[in-house]
């Protein structure tokens, strides 16, 4: 007599596709979702381009984005993919800080943000919560988008995240980064003048009356979000 069969049949099993620019972390998630029995990795890619790519060839379910990609920022890659395929959802896995983030990729059309730092399960967990057309975020934040749902702004006035545009917000980091204008125009796939640009209007928001002044609070703002080179 045949034995039961208790996995879930290959066939629906959801497909996930994994985007992030660290090999490793790419296997270490693959390898993770693949032991669930209603989840499974269809592919990978390590660029913007090569997302792209997949998504039109696999037909995922689901994407898992990391938000540093070395040829474009996430949250643009967030909105090419729902123009170029509505409603498919995104979960973003990133070591950048939630707190500051996650408003942006929900607006930029993501439908959840996990900790990189957070136990692997939370994974799949998140992935589950948003195959059911729910938003995945940490408790904590959560508590914080209910609070500004009911009253409160959600955001400390004068913080670089209530005050920036996505792409002003990116480029401040990489200053505080210690990244050069050049080196920034390259990562951003920009001119040198138009990130200068960026940086006038940042100073200009953020009161900071000259470059040395600038540079002194973006390093002391990348630090504060615990962020460093990638």
């Amino acid at each position: 007599m045949p034995t039961k069969q208790h996995r879930t049949d290959p066939e629906v099993r959801k497909k996930i596709l994994l985007i992030d620019d660290h090999p490793l972390m790419r296997r270490g998630q693959a390898d993770l979702l693949n032991r669930e029995p209603d989840l499974a990795v269809c592919g990978e890619a390590g660029t913007a381009r090569e997302a792209i790519d997949a998504i039109a060839k696999l037909k995922p379910d689901l994407v898992v984005l990391d938000l540093g990609l070395p040829d474009k920022d996430g949250l643009e890659l967030i909105k090419d993919i729902q123009a170029l395929h509505p409603g498919l959802p995104v979960l973003v896995a990133s070591m950048q800080d939630e707190s500051i983030y996650a408003a942006r990729v929900l607006r930029a059309g993501g439908r959840g943000y996990v900790m990189k730092h957070e136990s692997p399960e939370r994974l799949a967990v998140a992935i589950r919560i948003v195959l059911s057309g729910q938003v995945a975020l940490s408790p904590g934040l959560s508590a914080r988008f209910l609070e500004a749902m009911v009253g409160s702004s959600g955001k400390v006035a004068g913080e670089p995240d209530s005050l920036l545009s996505d792409r002003e917000l990116e480029v401040l980091r990489l200053f505080g980064q210690g990244w050069s204008t050049d080196e920034i125009a390259g990562r951003l796939h920009l001119s040198p003048k138009t990130v200068d640009v960026h940086r006038g209007h940042i100073k200009e928001k953020l009161d900071c009356k000259t470059t040395p002044e600038f540079t002194r609070f973006a390093i002391r703002w990348v630090a504060s979000q615990g962020g460093s080179r990638t």
